[in-house]
């Protein structure tokens, strides 16, 4: 009897190509747009290329040719797209952070973004070399979820930021535990679900149309998750909150193949967003910029945050006004982070924000490829998982600086000044490449497996 194949692996004995000449490519082409968008802002602001805009480029090209050769010669499989949708992404975010910085001579932030950027694609490197299968995470479902939850924790021992207890300060560092956290959680719940996903799909109680799991299966998993919303709304961090949420009825949905938990989550995610924002005032001053974001505007006071963001997307029209042309940094204090999408907007005009969420719909969905390719049901959850990461938090972001839905305080993927969202990001790829190694890699042949069969039964 011979062992199964994947539902889209190549059949034994077929050579399945590895792209790794399109992935050089391609990252060549992501370098030389970061490195023109560069020349071009300095162009535009003083009339000349920035002196050093060729050690930009090399700096740029480096980190990508070494993370090429990294995924090359540990993961010759994975998926071409992925690493050359990364540094494109990062890459314009230096540019647009650089832009900014022209305005804003005292609080200088593209050096600082660059070192962050550095270090993610060394974890980027480090989670290549050293992780060699997948499913070995498996086995620290617990010891994930342990770590998420104490990372969520350590910033309630902190002051205040914004009104949102996220960040650790020590000295003149500071990140965000709960961009590391989110990894952990997905990596807990891909676990958990792949273990008891026929206990949770056919057992349990029916009630109308919906089949509940018992409580001894879906009991732990819903008591870490509100544990974990519960500690994001004391610190008041409700975008974090939101996106867990979404990532537990995500991959919830998955493991049963139930669509009653889609329309489970909506419901409570309506209720708790309705809670919420009329019982907590920092929320509730969101939710009514949301409603009439030129109310200051009425009241004499002039536009606020959401106004300028709409104003910003609105100059921009069709094609923009030219990177270092617009006046988005009459945003305010999160021009380089919250409200980084409106400069793009703005100066990139629709042609160009329509590029920028063609290229995250593609790398959301090639990480959806990658786990649907795999029999394996952890590495699939895990897959959906990571994906569903980024796509949530493009949307919410999105959402909220075009006024679609109330503003929550995250970073747009990779583009958006935060280092903890960057490693982050850098480390959801990098799991990301592996996958879909896994799901690319040739089976070996019939008559291969049995004689490795034998040889085992032998060692025995």
């Amino acid at each position: 009897m011979t062992a199964p194949r994947r539902p889209d692996a190549p059949p034994p004995g077929i050579r399945v190509p590895k792209r790794r000449g399109v992935e050089l490519s391609l990252l060549i082409g992501a370098v030389l747009i970061s490195v023109l968008g560069y020349a071009e802002v300095g162009l535009a602001r003083s009339g000349a290329v920035p002196p050093d805009a060729a050690r930009y480029g090399a700096g740029l090209g480096l980190l990508a040719l070494v993370a090429h050769l990294a995924v090359r010669f540990r993961a010759p499989y994975a998926d071409p797209l992925l690493l050359p949708i990364a540094v494109l992404l990062n890459g314009l975010g230096l540019v647009l952070i650089y832009r900014l910085d022209l305005e804003t001579p005292k609080d200088q932030a593209a050096a600082t973004q660059l070192v962050w950027s550095t270090l993610g694609v060394a974890l980027f490197i480090l989670v290549v070399l050293l992780l060699r299968d997948h499913r070995t995470l498996q086995g620290y479902a617990y010891v994930s979820v342990a770590a998420a939850l104490a990372l969520m924790i350590l910033p309630i021992f902190f002051p205040a930021v914004n009104g949102a207890k996220i960040w650790i300060r020590l000295g003149g560092l500071s990140f965000q535990p709960g961009e590391f956290a989110k990894i952990l959680l997905a990596v807990f719940f891909a676990a958990y679900l792949a273990a008891n996903r026929n206990a949770l799909a056919y057992t349990g109680r029916r009630i109308w149309k919906f089949q509940f799991p018992t409580g001894r299966v879906l009991g732990p998993i819903v008591a870490i998750w509100l544990l974990s919303v519960g500690v994001l709304v004391l610190e008041r961090d409700l975008g974090t909150s939101l996106l867990f949420f979404g990532l537990f009825v995500i991959m919830l949905y998955v493991a049963t193949g139930r669509t009653g938990w889609i329309a489970v989550g909506l419901v409570l995610a309506s209720a708790g967003a309705f809670l919420v924002g009329s019982l907590e005032p920092h929320v509730h001053s969101r939710v009514q910029d949301w409603l009439d974001p030129f109310a200051s505007i009425h009241a004499g006071d002039g536009p606020g945050q959401l106004a300028q963001s709409l104003f910003a997307f609105a100059a921009g029209g069709m094609l923009g006004t030219g990177l270092g042309l617009g006046r988005s940094v009459l945003i305010g204090f999160a021009t380089k982070s919250d409200f980084i999408l409106a400069t793009a907007g703005e100066e990139l005009g629709l042609v160009g924000l329509t590029a920028l969420f063609l290229l995250y719909a593609l790398l959301v969905a090639r990480g959806y490829r990658a786990g649907l390719s795999l029999r394996d049901p952890f590495g699939r959850l895990l897959a959906i998982g990571l994906a569903s990461i980024v796509a949530l938090q493009v949307f919410v972001i999105a959402g909220g600086v075009m006024g679609l839905i109330p503003l929550t305080g995250m970073a747009m993927p990779f583009l958006a000044q935060g280092g903890s969202s960057v490693v982050t990001n850098w480390v959801i790829v990098a799991l990301l490449i592996r996958v879909s190694d896994s799901a690319r890699a040739p089976q070996p042949d019939a008559s291969d497996t049995g004689e490795l069969a034998r040889i085992g039964e032998g060692a025995r």
